[in-house]
């Protein structure tokens, strides 16, 4: 399917807009890999889970399907035939997979006898990670990227659009479109020892050795009970994460689905394609007792800090100075040993950040129990379109009461962390 649409028009608009066209993928095959990629290393905020590679992996291999609820929809903006903005979008008809709760509005607009579902998301399905949504050449692309998203959605009769875990620069153009906008805490591991002009942590020691005491003890603790329980970690990356691996992995994150009652989110043929498309953007843990696997946690990195500095062109992260940031996602264990999971998703994954000089280790969606281990508390932003004016109205006053409870929550957070009070 695409659809087309001109973007703009108007005779104040410059006849450069006006010759912008927008169109409407069904599928990202339909998108030259390399235009998709080259205006994402172009973005302040980019991920790995934005690449081309990964959104195409998630539709061929079952994962986000109209079968699972997901309907792709990538809305590109085109001059002549340069791809100038394009972003997911996603027809949805349920609201699993999204890590931003919107139960109570689906339930009211239930309750009122008008339809919620289909409604939009630009995201990347079941990945809670900030980062750029709106891929643009510059401001003014990325502002008719949105305009576009939200004609187009109107005219198709869809109740509302939620960009979830947006960058700034699409957190500022959301607010001067008139989105509305929800805030909610993450917490993120930065290689930033607190002391003043300290730097980067040389070791895990010297992290420990910013804690609290009673932080740094539970830590070892912890630690030690993985230890004596005979459970050893290695690590892989890239290409050296072979088959049997991966397989295992997949055994794992399965079983943590399936003891929950719920089948996984992505298929082991998504994590084949990462294996052959893009290995370069995991790293894989994985805990052995008595010379067998036993857990396994998938770390996801990304080659450039997620700020306005761009990619880099260094993808070894075997020095300081690259900018790579982490990304803790899957884990799984097939024997129950205590502290393992804080083990294999927390201190083994930070200790690597340490020494592979990885500016950043970014948690995933709540847990505040990650501040125990130095995760800190950040604000991650989602803005939101809602065609019924209403339940929009409606909604903006739950998000102005929401707005003061998180602000209230984050200074309680910050009036706890744990590192030690400089002499």
């Amino acid at each position: 399917m695409q659809a087309r649409t001109a973007v703009g028009g108007t005779e104040e608009r410059m006849a450069e807009e006006a010759a912008i066209i927008a169109r409407v993928l069904a599928s990202l095959q339909d998108v030259d890999s390399g235009a998709w990629n080259t205006l994402l290393a172009q973005q302040s905020h980019p991920t790995p889970f934005m690449r081309h590679e990964y959104l195409a992996a998630l539709e061929s291999s079952g994962s986000a399907t109209p079968r699972t609820g997901w309907t792709p929809r990538f809305m590109t903006l085109w001059q002549g035939d340069t791809l100038v903005a394009a972003c997911p979008l996603y027809l949805k008809s349920h609201s699993y997979g999204e890590y931003v709760f919107d139960w109570a509005w689906a339930s009211a607009y239930e309750q009122h006898g008008v339809p919620y579902y289909p409604k939009a998301v630009i995201a990347v399905p079941f990945t809670p990670v900030p980062g750029t949504r709106l891929l643009a050449r510059d401001d003014e692309a990325r502002a008719l990227l949105l305009r576009a998203v939200c004609q187009w959605c109107g005219d198709e009769n869809i109740s509302s659009v939620h960009m979830l875990f947006a960058s700034d620069a699409d957190t500022r153009v959301s607010e001067q479109q008139q989105l509305m906008l929800r805030r909610t805490v993450q917490f993120h591991w930065t290689n930033d020892a607190p002391q003043a002009d300290a730097g980067r942590y040389t070791s895990f020691d010297h992290f420990l050795s910013t804690l609290t005491q009673d932080k740094r003890k539970k830590i070892r603790q912890e630690r030690r009970r993985v230890s004596d329980a005979g459970v050893t970690f290695r690590w892989s990356r890239g290409a050296d994460i072979s088959t049997a691996d991966w397989d295992f992995f997949y055994r794992c994150y399965e079983r943590t689905y399936l003891e929950h009652g719920n089948p996984p989110y992505l298929t082991r043929d998504f994590f084949a394609r990462m294996a052959a498309h893009m290995p370069e953007a995991w790293l894989l843990f994985v805990g052995e007792r008595d010379g067998r696997p036993i857990a396994s946690s998938l770390i996801a990195i990304g080659a450039y800090e997620s700020s306005a500095t761009g990619p880099n062109d260094s993808d070894s992260g075997s020095e300081p100075g690259t900018g790579l940031v982490a990304y803790g996602r899957y884990w799984g264990a097939l024997e129950r040993v205590d502290c393992l999971h804080f083990e294999a998703c927390f201190y083994q994954p930070l200790q690597w950040c340490i020494a592979h000089g990885a500016v950043r280790f970014e948690g995933g969606a709540q847990g505040e129990h990650k501040m125990a281990r130095a995760l800190l508390p950040v604000q991650a932003t989602s803005a939101h379109w809602l065609a019924h004016p209403a339940f929009a109205e409606a909604v903006q006053r739950f998000l102005d009461r929401e707005s003061a409870g998180v602000e209230n929550y984050l200074e309680s957070l910050h009036q706890r962390l744990p590192f030690k009070q400089a002499p």
